[in-house]
C-alpha cells in the first residue's frame, strides 16, 4: 500500500481526493498537510499545520494546494525524498525552477489538469494541430470555471495552448484579451479568453477555425473526481520510478 501525505487537504480538492483515495486498497492517506489545521479533526488521518510536523513515513506527497503553499511541499519532498503528484496551478516562473530541479532528485508528475479527458485532448491537439495550421486555421482556447477561481487563464487553458505550440514549434505567441489593441488577428497567435462565474467545474473550448469551416473540441467536467482519479492513477505511476520530470501523458501512455 502506497502511504501519501496530502498538502491542502482542507481544500475542496482535499477533501475530494480523500474521498476518492479512501475507495482505494492500493493508497493511504496517512496524513495531512494545512494552514487551517484546527479545522481539521474531522478528517480520517491527523492533520498538520506545517510540513515540519509532520511524523509520519510516506512514500508520496500529493498536493493541489495554492500556489503560496506549494514552496513547503518542494522543499519536504527534496528533504524526505519523496515522489510528488503536483496538481496546484498558478506557479510563478520562480516556483517552475523550483519544481525542475525536485525532479532531479525524486520523481514528481506535474499536470494542470489530471483527468482522462483532457490529457487526451492535448494527444488530439498535437496531431492535428500540424495539418491544420499548415492550412491556415487559426487557434482560439475558451474556458469557463465558477466565481471563486483565482487564477486566469486555467491552467488547463495554458496547457492545451502549449500542447499545439509544440506541435508547431513554438510559433505561436499567446493574447489573453483584444480590448485593448484594435488590429487584424495575427496568425501566429492563439486568443485565450476565460469566463468566470457559478459553479462550472471546468470547460474547455479548443476552436480551429479555417476558410469556410471549424473544428472544436470540446470538454466539460461536472466533478471534481475525475481530477482525484487522475491523481491516484499518477501516484500509482510514481512507484518505483526513477527521478525525472512527468507529465499525465507519461502516465496515460
Amino acid at each position: 500500500m502506497v502511504r501519501i501525505i496530502l498538502n491542502g487537504c482542507l481544500g475542496t480538492m482535499g477533501h475530494v481526493i480523500t474521498e476518492t483515495f479512501a475507495k482505494s486498497a492500493e493508497v493511504k492517506i496517512v496524513a495531512g498537510v494545512d494552514i487551517r489545521a484546527d479545522a481539521g479533526a474531522a478528517m480520517p488521518y491527523p492533520v498538520y499545520a506545517a510540513w515540519s510536523e509532520v511524523k509520519e513515513e510516506a512514500d508520496c506527497a500529493v498536493d493541489f494546494a495554492v500556489a503560496a503553499a506549494t514552496d513547503t511541499t518542494i522543499a519536504a519532498c527534496a528533504e524526505r525524498r519523496l515522489p510528488l503528484v503536483l496538481g496546484t496551478t498558478g506557479l510563478s516562473d520562480a516556483q517552475l525552477e523550483k519544481v525542475r530541479r525536485l525532479s532531479e532528485q525524486v520523481p514528481l508528475v506535474q499536470s494542470y489538469n489530471y483527468s482522462l479527458g483532457v490529457n487526451t485532448m492535448v494527444k488530439i491537439i498535437r496531431e492535428i494541430t500540424p495539418v491544420l495550421a499548415r492550412a491556415g486555421f487559426d487557434i482560439e482556447i475558451v474556458e469557463r470555471h465558477h466565481n471563486q477561481k483565482a487564477d486566469a487563464p486555467s491552467g488547463t487553458a495554458l496547457m492545451l495552448a502549449d500542447a499545439a505550440n509544440q506541435a508547431e514549434n513554438g510559433r505561436y505567441h499567446y493574447v489573453y484579451g483584444r480590448s485593448d489593441v484594435r488590429q487584424k488577428r495575427d496568425p501566429d497567435e492563439i486568443g485565450i479568453s476565460s469566463v468566470r462565474g457559478g459553479t462550472y467545474v471546468g470547460v474547455h473550448d479548443v476552436i480551429f477555425a479555417g476558410d469556410d469551416e471549424v473544428l472544436e473540441l470540446n470538454h466539460q467536467a461536472f466533478s471534481k473526481a475525475i481530477f482525484a482519479k487522475g491523481a491516484l492513477t499518477a501516484v500509482l505511476f510514481l512507484q518505483g520510478k526513477k527521478p525525472g520530470y512527468y507529465t499525465m501523458a507519461d502516465v496515460i501512455g
